[in-house]
């Protein structure tokens, strides 16, 4: 069954990263620590390499192992983050999507975390891929944050 996970935010974005990507950081760390291997679809360049930041700026003891597209690697990393027209095609087990539409690849997916934020034209922008989602019949969950 195709799942999609939308996570309502109750925090505003702070100076240095938005709370959607900052939720996006922590998700990615969980899902690592139990095996999966995950993909972070960002909007643009720029967000990934926020996420990237993000995810360097980590604790040494919770440091998870990342890498952004089309950065060549000796092993491959599980986790990955791209954005829109950019995309390694390594099989991964999760889609946490950042992205304002529907990414062309949510098919290779059975897993999809997307977010909800507090701001208004974002939200209205998640209830319409959320609507999207219901037309295609995955099954979809809300998580409160």
């Amino acid at each position: 069954m195709k799942q999609v996970q939308f996570y309502l935010l109750s925090q505003t974005d702070s100076a240095d990263i938005s709370a959607a990507e900052a939720q996006a950081c922590e998700l990615a760390a969980q899902a690592w620590r139990l095996g999966k291997r995950v993909l972070i679809a960002c909007e643009t360049e720029q967000q990934a390499f926020n996420i990237d930041e993000a995810l360097w700026a980590r604790d040494p003891d919770s440091f998870v192992p990342h890498n952004l597209s089309g950065e060549i690697t000796t092993y491959p990393t599980p986790i990955e983050i791209s954005w829109k027209g950019k995309r390694n095609a390594q099989h991964r087990d999760l889609l946490i999507s950042l992205q304002t539409e529907l990414p062309d690849f949510i098919n290779s997916f059975n897993h999809i975390i997307d977010f909800v934020p507090v701001e208004e034209t974002a939200k209205a922008q998640a209830r319409e891929r959320y609507k999207q989602y219901r037309q295609l019949g995955w099954q979809l969950e809300t998580v409160q944050c």
